[in-house]
């Protein structure tokens, strides 16, 4: 199945700017995004998928280029993220439902964002981009869910910083979806979720190529970069994964150390994901998702004392959440925090703690551990 990008574009006059959380605003947008299946007269089978941190549009199918992306696009990013999920009689059945993912605001596969050109200098906005909340991105998709004509959502599902965006927008537009799936996600940042995410920040930040995030005329801080998703890497794999992959790993990384020499497959194997990641991301990109998920705590964030208050009017959704016990980047814990928050808020709820050894990556690889499930969600 073979697919394109769409784009969306909205705010290039002042009352159709998006309003930000520091209350800002910010246009002209550009969404880039892309859907499956058919919506259908009453529109009403519209499914919304959120990607995480470093996941684009392209849900499922193949799709060759991206105008505008270059070679980002490229050979990782042209097979769907969520093939094995999406599709024809698949978990997410396109024959029935009408799937969307929209690339973030901020982003760098076609949404606006730091790497996008700024109408007012015409140079990239590099630094000067807005820095932006989880519900900014969220609020930034509305237009075009307006646009559409897509007024309630028959269900939404996020993983990992995705399932935060669908929290968000479950809890501040109740109205406009019934059904609400969570997978490996959780209510606010923790204490080592913010200590991890400001080494990677610093990394980026601490690259002497970083220039304030204005370096797109000149060399990129690639090394920080590379190193960012060094530190993030091994929260998203188990160390069974990470041995069984980096035992694959054949090739030896070349040393860049100026006295330590590269030793063991293990330490070639994790400055491999480092470098590799640098052909299909931008470093201002990561940065900015990356702060928006260190300052989410979704109680504060929509003004309340605690998780009730946040829920309050959510008594008619269903929720299905996921949580994978060797799951390093969203720990257990914070799941059960999350399920117990939903439970005392009186919601209807479906718990499943899913059994894997792939770590929080488990959702990108495992559809036969998740199927079941949200297919039942989805056919109700």
């Amino acid at each position: 199945m073979e697919v394109s990008t769409k784009f969306f574009t909205y705010g290039e006059d002042e009352p159709s700017r998006l309003l930000l959380h520091d209350g800002s605003d910010f246009g002209p947008i550009t969404l880039a995004y892309e859907t499956f299946g058919q919506l259908n007269e009453a529109k009403d089978n519209a499914i919304l998928v959120f990607h995480a941190l470093s996941g684009s549009q392209h849900v499922a199918g193949f799709n060759p280029e991206v105008p505008g992306v270059g070679e980002r696009w490229n050979t990782e990013c042209q097979t769907g993220w969520w093939n094995d999920f999406v599709g024809s009689g698949k978990t997410i059945d396109t024959d029935r439902f009408f799937i969307i993912c929209i690339n973030y605001l901020g982003g760098c596969y076609g949404t606006t964002g730091p790497s996008s050109i700024n109408p007012v200098s015409g140079k990239e906005y590099g630094g000067d981009f807005p820095q932006i909340s989880i519900g900014d991105i969220v609020d930034s998709q509305l237009p075009l869910f307006d646009d559409l004509g897509i007024n309630v959502f028959h269900a939404m599902i996020g993983s990992s910083l995705g399932g935060m965006m669908a929290l968000n927008f479950a809890a501040r537009y109740p109205e406009r979806v019934k059904r609400v799936i969570p997978v490996a996600t959780g209510l606010e940042s923790t204490t080592l979720t913010r200590v991890h995410n400001l080494e990677q920040i610093l990394s980026i930040e601490n690259d002497p190529n970083f220039c304030n995030g204005h370096y797109y005329e000149g060399p990129a801080p690639l090394r920080g970069l590379a190193l960012a998703r060094m530190i993030s890497h091994k929260t998203f794999v188990s160390l069974k994964a990470m041995e069984a992959r980096m035992a694959d790993k054949c090739e030896q990384e070349q040393d860049e150390f100026s006295w330590y020499k590269i030793r063991t497959p293990l330490e070639s194997y994790i400055l491999h994901q480092g470098r590799k990641f640098l052909r299909r991301f931008d470093a201002n990109t990561y940065l900015y998702l990356v702060a928006a998920w260190t300052n989410f705590n979704l109680a504060r964030d929509m003004g309340c004392d605690d998780y009730k208050d946040v829920f309050a009017n959510c008594g008619h959704q269903e929720f299905l959440l996921f949580s994978i016990d060797s799951d390093c980047c969203f720990y257990p814990e914070e799941q059960e925090f999350l399920r117990d928050q939903l439970i005392a808020a009186g919601l209807n709820l479906e718990y499943i703690s899913v059994s894997s050894d792939k770590g929080h990556d488990s959702f990108l690889l495992e559809p036969e551990l998740y199927s079941e499930p949200i297919k039942r969600l989805l056919e109700k």
